[in-house]
């Protein structure tokens, strides 16, 4: 059966020349099941998608009163199914406490028709609710109203307000010994909040586990073309957390005043490889996500070099800051290691609003770390951003300029652009007059996070969003390079000023320099295969990619393949430039000539 969604699908055959007949299969099977579900919608439960339910009630919930209401209407066919569902899982279970994790606005009604019907059918049961919804939205949460269908309500790290829950329910504490959660009390709502905080360290948290959840039923679907977006829903990832919080923490539009993005902690290498190794045994599957706000460099570093080490076969990928730390030789490492891709935000393609968002990146820096990420054969996908305060009409055409070249130098191979939302907890949020933007205040008793704003250009953003994306979707197909920026829009746009080679110019190679005598060396190639000839030795190197022979006079080489050796990942000595300099001139001359010659390019390259 085919409806809309089909469309379009002809005139997609160029994507699959090169994804396959079996991708090709699979997009059609999304795109059938996704039409069912807008027969669903359409016909029995307006609510319903594959990924969220009633998302439009909860997104700009200011006051609970139309959730309410809503929660008096008669259950739908969707929901009865859910609530069979639920009510098995009960009677299988016998629970005396329920938590309910609300990530997104998707998932808030769901849990309340959940919670409505535990609390008439169940009154002895505990319901708590946490999760991303509520850490972001309700942290200002006043009507009561909601404590008809729960009892608790906690923010931020849920391992710490669960423990102290549980001993409240278990008569093992008081009430006022809670911490960080929302309670009925006295007709009113109280945050209970004890003091000092617990919060257990991230480097002291077990393994997370998907014991019980039934893994080989979950559909992978292939919706959308774009190679990154479908890691997203095509297979399924275990998910670890490299450092909770960001180690960069400033970014303005970012909601950096709250705890899962304001709090940084780290681990150690060696634990988080502890629990790759025990979920792989548990799941069978050997694929990360890292959900990481962002991922340090340096952890990233010393992860890889632990899974190398340990000889893992994993897959993985993560979301990353496009700072120069991302050179050729940590990017090479993180390929060998199993990063596949990286995910960034580019943002805009402004220096100027890069400063004013306090990315602490220029243009030239993310051009140059994107390419050396592609050039190790890792995907990059940018997160692209326009209608940001102050932005101007040239600012944002000036972006699809700079977007087109990055692809068009291979720099980055997916990207997605959003249009900029002002948030209550980011420094936007919370200081508007620095970015000359007027919000509109509402009266808050319930949800507070996205909030609508008058920008002081007052241009019209939103016109902007159809030719961004019709522009991007090209180049990520590697085409219509050439077609003049301002046919992308309907209306008039000025003439970039961005010239025609300025990524080209942003990567071109800065002077190099020697390695500081401090600086480690490890060789993450294979063992090279050696073969003597008259007066030299030939000295074959492979990687996933290539296969490179080097001939060298007999001496060098040797001394070369020697020091390969010694230098190799398994070693348990380590190696620094200062050693393998002062070999190397104890009979030759300054190694800068060896350094930097196209032999030691090639064996760069190998590992």
């Amino acid at each position: 059966p085919k409806f809309h969604r089909f469309q379009e699908a002809n005139d997609l055959d160029y994507s699959f020349g090169d994804m396959g007949m079996l991708d090709k299969a699979k997009h059609y099977a999304t795109l059938y099941i996704e039409e069912l579900g807008d027969f669903i919608q359409a016909n029995i439960d307006e609510d319903f998608a594959f990924t969220k339910y009633a998302e439009k009630i909860a997104r700009t919930a200011s006051s609970f009163a139309p959730i309410e209401a809503k929660l008096q209407e008669p259950l739908t066919l969707v929901e009865e199914e859910y609530i069979s569902l639920l009510k098995n899982k009960i009677e299988a279970h016998q629970p005396t406490v329920i938590g309910f994790t609300i990530p997104f606005p998707g998932n808030l009604f769901s849990s309340l028709r959940g919670a409505q019907y535990i609390k008439v059918n169940y009154p002895n049961l505990k319901v708590l609710f946490g999760g991303g919804y509520c850490n972001t939205e309700l942290r200002k949460l006043s009507d009561p109203t909601i404590f008809k269908y729960v009892d608790f309500i906690s923010l931020d790290d849920g391992e710490a307000p669960l423990k102290k829950l549980l001993d409240y329910i278990d008569n093992k504490c008081e009430l006022h010994e809670l911490e960080r959660t929302f309670i009925f009390k006295e007709n009113k709502v109280i945050y209970q909040n004890k003091k000092p905080n617990t919060h257990l360290k991230h480097a002291k948290l077990p393994t997370p586990s998907y014991k019980g959840l039934p893994l080989k039923k979950y559909v992978s679907f292939l919706d959308v073309l774009n190679p990154m977006h479908r890691m997203w829903s095509d297979g399924r990832w275990n998910k670890l957390t490299v450092s909770h919080g960001c180690y960069w923490a400033k970014c303005s539009f970012c909601d950096v005043t709250l705890d899962y993005i304001g709090r940084y902690e780290n681990t150690t290498a060696e634990d988080l490889t502890n629990k790759i190794e025990e979920l792989i045994k548990e799941t069978g599957n050997n694929g990360f996500h890292f959900v990481d706000e962002a991922a340090p460099p340096k952890m990233l570093k010393s992860l890889s070099k632990e899974i190398i080490k340990r000889k893992l076969k994993v897959v993985w990928w993560t979301n990353i800051r496009f700072e120069k730390t991302f050179d050729n030789e940590l990017c090479l490492l993180m390929a060998k290691a199993g990063c596949i891709a990286v995910t960034g935000g580019l943002e805009v393609a402004s220096d100027r609003l890069l400063k004013l968002m306090k990315k602490g990146v220029s243009i030239k820096q993310v051009a140059q770390v994107t390419k050396s990420f592609s050039k190790s054969s890792i995907l990059v996908h940018a997160y692209l951003m326009y209608g940001f305060p102050t932005e101007t009409k040239q600012e944002t055409i000036d972006s699809v300029e700079v977007v087109r070249q990055l692809f068009q130098e291979g720099c980055i191979q997916s990207g997605f652009w959003h249009q900029f939302a002002l948030t209550a907890h980011s420094p936007v949020g919370l200081n508007p007059d620095a970015y000359n933007i007027t919000p509109h205040i509402e009266p808050i008793t319930f949800a507070n996070n996205d909030v609508q704003f008058t920008d002081s250009t007052g241009i019209e953003h939103e016109k902007f969003g159809f030719g961004l994306k019709k522009s991007l979707y090209n180049y990520m197909h590697g085409i219509c390079f050439d077609t003049p920026l301002a046919e992308w829009f309907d209306f008039y746009t000025p003439n970039t000023d961005i010239a025609p080679d300025f990524i080209a110019h942003c990567l071109e190679s800065e002077e190099e320099k020697l390695p500081r005598s401090t600086d480690k060396l490890v060789w993450i190639g294979t063992t090279p295969a050696v073969e003597n000839g008259e007066d030299f030795v030939a000295i074959t190197l492979h990687s996933k990619k290539a296969t490179e022979t080097l001939e060298l006079d007999t001496a060098l080489g040797e001394w070369l393949v020697s020091w390969l050796s010694a230098m190799h990942y398994s070693a348990e000595k380590v190696t620094t430039f200062k050693q393998l300099k002062d070999s190397f001139e104890k009979d030759y001359d300054d190694i800068e000539a060896l350094w930097f010659s196209e032999e030691m390019d090639v064996v760069r390259d190998m590992g």
